[in-house]
């Protein structure tokens, strides 16, 4: 058994699916469907709940990246699917403290990534390089705080840029969803379907331009392109529907209320026991609610409570943050803060 403390890692499965999701899959999983068709209705509703122009499922947030460069690439009806990798490459744009291990999931195309420094002149002279794309990669494990993203948009717009925004983990809020697109005027913006979403591990979302998701769709399996092992399956469609109706419909202030007090709890808990402890905000992903930081001393004793709660029954999954543990009530299911408390003082009475 695993207590999750730490966050919606893939490592650990990604996230728990609520009842309506499992229900979903599991009436699709004794379902014959036509699949192209699941594949266009699936990306209507949700596009539909979220009020962008169009959707697609993928899977996941890294394939989302693969198959939105694809279709820009190509265009929306690409005369061959037989493409990749580039003979004559092109280029994406990104801020050089944004560059990470999902770069290859664009670059196995067969483009490049040219990096530039934190400031408009340079995002300027990269704009004026022809660009395929900007690619910006949200939450606070990537910051470029010289320059917003709103104008980011605006100068690429500026030049007939589009704009990707990578948001894999940037739910809650829920109304991310909408507010990179519709409210800040991303072109596209990839989600992981298997984070707050609660949806099916394997499944990820593209949300924004029609023109761009039907180049997603083009790439994407059941077609032999790019995407076809890319294979979202049909109870993954269910799944990430009946996923995204339970997200707009649960109380999100309620939810994050609840974390907050989690959090509380766990401070108060910590400094009884003569733990140095406090509130870090936002999540390390930037998501709207704490975690609790549970000073050790040094990056060693937090690697060695860590690795002891890991070693526990059940094991009580955490994340080391500078010299701190960071407790994060994300994952935690009702009735299992005391679990993840406990483990903790344990693992600093071992050590």
């Amino acid at each position: 058994m695993i207590v999750n403390a730490a966050a919606t890692l893939t490592a650990l499965g990604g996230s728990i699916m609520p009842a309506p999701v499992v229900a979903a899959m599991l009436h699709a999983a004794q379902s014959w469907v036509d699949l192209p068709h699941a594949y266009d209705e699936a990306g209507a509703r949700i596009a539909a709940l979220t009020g962008n122009e169009a959707a697609a499922v993928t899977t996941g947030a890294a394939a989302g990246l693969t198959l939105t460069v694809a279709s820009l690439l190509t265009g929306p009806e690409p005369p061959s699917l037989e493409v990749f990798p580039l003979v004559q490459p092109r280029h994406l744009v990104m801020f050089r403290g944004q560059r990470n291990g999902y770069d290859y999931a664009m670059r196995l195309l067969g483009v490049r990534i040219d990096d530039v420094a934190h400031d408009e002149m340079a995002l300027d002279r990269a704009l004026a390089s022809d660009p395929l794309a900007v690619v910006w990669f949200a939450g606070t494990q990537y910051p470029v705080t010289e320059v917003s993203l709103q104008r980011v948009i605006e100068r690429a717009h500026a030049g007939n840029v589009p704009v990707i925004v990578d948001a894999a983990a940037q739910i809650p809020p829920v109304a991310s969803m909408w507010d990179f697109t519709r409210g800040l005027g991303a072109d596209v913006v990839v989600f992981s379907g298997g984070k707050g979403l609660g949806g099916p591990q394997d499944s990820g979302l593209v949300l924004g331009r029609r023109d761009i998701v039907r180049g997603v769709r083009a790439h994407a399996a059941p077609h032999q392109g790019i995407g076809r092992g890319m294979k979202v399956t049909k109870e993954s469609l269910a799944g990430i529907v009946a996923a995204v109706e339970h997200a707009l419909s649960i109380d999100e202030p309620a939810v994050l209320a609840r974390y907050e007090s989690v959090v509380t709890a766990w401070i108060d808990q910590a400094r009884a026991a003569g733990l140095p402890a406090d509130r870090g905000f936002p999540s390390e992903a930037g998501q709207p609610h704490s975690r609790a930081l549970v000073g050790l001393g040094s990056v060693t004793r937090a690697t060695e409570v860590r690795d002891a709660m890991w070693r526990q029954e059940p094991r009580v999954a955490v994340l080391v943050a500078g010299s701190a543990v960071a407790l994060n009530p994300q994952p935690v299911r009702p009735g299992e803060e005391d679990v993840v408390i406990a483990a903790l003082l344990r693992a600093c009475d071992i050590m």
